[in-house]
């Protein structure tokens, strides 16, 4: 999950591209829910071995995708960018495991990328999936922001 070789995803109708970074955050997200699911059932060392562990991949994925004032669509692909929407559920369930603002860099990067009926899904074209938007909008920080993801939409 660290790093997906030529993985299915969601977005596969948009082609094939290995090491996407959206997806690894889907597999670190994973790790944290199977940490958040024993901490739930009281198997506490469980929980902090794989809060550990997702803490680390997250740490990661920062240093691998990292291209300046936002994050790449896939490690190995300079100049390309994407949502990050699998990133919602590290806000949601308030666990903080991606560093240095990342969710911020991230919404800030895209709304320099909107278009008029919305943000596109990644760098290769300019058509997006209003679902993925919502999930994105809601990981702005201030009513402002969402509503800037939403209004084209709507």
């Amino acid at each position: 999950g660290q790093d997906p070789e030529n993985q299915l995803c969601t977005d596969d109708f948009a082609g094939h591209w290995a090491h996407n970074a959206n997806l690894s955050v889907k597999a670190i997200m994973g790790v944290a829910g199977y940490s958040e699911m024993a901490h739930m059932l009281g198997l506490y060392d469980v929980a902090e071995k794989y809060a550990g562990i997702a803490k680390k991949m997250a740490v990661k994925w920062e240093e691998m995708a990292n291209e300046s004032d936002h994050y790449r669509l896939a490690f190995d692909r300079e100049n390309t960018w994407s949502q990050k929407y699998n990133m919602i559920w590290d806000k949601m369930w308030n666990l903080n495991l991606f560093p240095n603002n990342v969710i911020d860099k991230e919404v800030s990067y895209y709304l320099t990328k909107q278009n008029p009926y919305g943000l596109p899904l990644d760098s290769r074209k300019e058509y997006t999936k209003s679902d993925w938007i919502m999930w994105t909008a809601a990981m702005s920080s201030d009513l402002e922001t969402f509503k800037k993801f939403i209004d084209p939409l709507y």
